[in-house]
């Protein structure tokens, strides 16, 4: 009897051990799904979705050049061997056409106008007296007064004088022209550009001495890659930027015919608005508006990079997305332009980051708008405390 009790309290608990494990085996096998399937359905990941779309994206030509002048006037003396007295204008001094721009000493052909106009008016004078002369000859010959000899010798006096008033008129002319291009004018109205005249220089015909450009107009020469040359078209407007005078507008005037077999690229000439800080010689950008072009476009946020690649998450109709690879072609903060996905599949915007292909998602509904905030009601009136 001793020895039967000393053993039933141990087998009485593990008895008790085994039917514990029993019951908690039979709880298990009974709802072993359950939380596999609740897993499986925590495991998708909630994110947004948008569709690709098609819009007219403006097309831009981004070329660089150097500024140059519209067209370059130069400005010589026409007559040569005289001091210039006075200088007018410099470097930098817009003028009109017909301006004097310099001044050279005109002394001498002053006092040679004068002396041939005193010779001008000797030979009205002379021609006037043989005129008269040849009349009167003519007269005394019908009447049988003079010989056919003195009637020749009063012709040719009449022709002799008129050829030396002819001469004299000559010359009084051609000293007034010298005399006025002793005042070198303005040829045309625009912008000096460089001065290479001073004061007490002896100028010689055809010197030249200054420099302008036409009416102050600059424009771009802006180098075009040949690809995107037939893009170009004479009325596209474009952006000029540059790092030393800033930004100002332009627009094409004209696209050259031909393309530099070395560095195949042709030209663009963009006259630049009247006003900018450009100079002849300064180099700058041009942003070329060049039309629009149909693209595909996505929102910016939708496009990540896989093993150095450009890519999209496309939705597929069982909720699983696969990775499409893309080609960026331009991009803002909110749409970037790309090939590789059609207009109308759906992409994975927010949460895109975390997926990998065949991953199956949720996709948030779009957020309603908020409802305008309702007033206040006004707060009740307390009663007044009993007492």
């Amino acid at each position: 009897m001793a020895t039967s009790r000393r053993f039933s309290a141990p087998l009485t608990g593990a008895l008790a051990a085994a039917l514990c494990a029993s019951l908690t085996l039979a709880a298990c096998g009974g709802h072993g799904e359950a939380p596999k399937e609740k897993e499986a359905g925590a495991s998708r990941q909630t994110v947004s979705a948008a569709t690709a779309t098609t819009v007219a994206l403006p097309r831009t030509v981004v070329a660089s050049g150097t500024v140059t002048a519209w067209e370059e006037v130069p400005v010589g003396a026409e007559t040569g061997g005289l001091t210039a007295t006075t200088v007018y204008v410099d470097e930098g001094s817009y003028v009109r056409q017909g301006q004097p721009l310099v001044q050279m000493n005109d002394v001498l052909l002053r006092a040679q106008v004068r002396q041939q106009q005193a010779a001008v008016q000797t030979a009205e004078a002379n021609a006037a007296r043989d005129d008269a002369a040849l009349a009167r000859a003519q007269e005394l010959k019908e009447r049988g007064f003079l010989s056919q000899a003195a009637l020749d010798t009063a012709l040719a006096n009449q022709r002799a004088s008129t050829a030396n008033l002819a001469a004299a008129r000559a010359s009084l002319s051609e000293t007034q022209t010298r005399l006025s291009q002793a005042t070198i004018r303005a040829p045309v109205s625009g912008l000096i550009i460089s001065r290479s005249v001073t004061k007490g220089q002896i100028i010689d015909a055809g010197t030249e001495l200054f420099r302008m450009v036409r009416d102050g107009r600059l424009e771009l020469d802006a180098q075009v890659p040949e690809t995107e040359l037939p893009l170009i078209q004479a009325g596209q407007s474009a952006a000029i930027t540059s790092s030393q005078a800033g930004s100002t507008t332009g627009t094409v005037r004209i696209v050259t015919p031909e393309v530099n077999p070395q560095t195949r690229l042709g030209l663009a000439r963009i006259s630049l608005s009247p006003g900018s800080a450009l100079k002849p010689g300064m180099f700058a950008r041009a942003a070329i508006e060049a039309g629009a072009r149909p693209a595909t476009v996505v929102p910016t946020d939708a496009v990540l990079y896989r093993s150095n690649k450009s890519g999209v998450f496309v939705l597929n109709a069982d909720s699983s997305v696969r990775f499409a690879p893309v080609t960026v072609l331009s991009r803002n903060d909110d749409q970037t332009s790309v090939e590789g996905v059609e207009a109308g599949v759906r992409v994975v915007v927010a949460g895109a980051g975390f997926l990998n292909d065949g991953d199956k998602v949720t996709v948030a509904a779009p957020k309603a708008p908020a409802p305008a905030a309702a007033a206040s009601p006004a707060p009740a009136a307390q009663a007044p405390a009993k007492k």
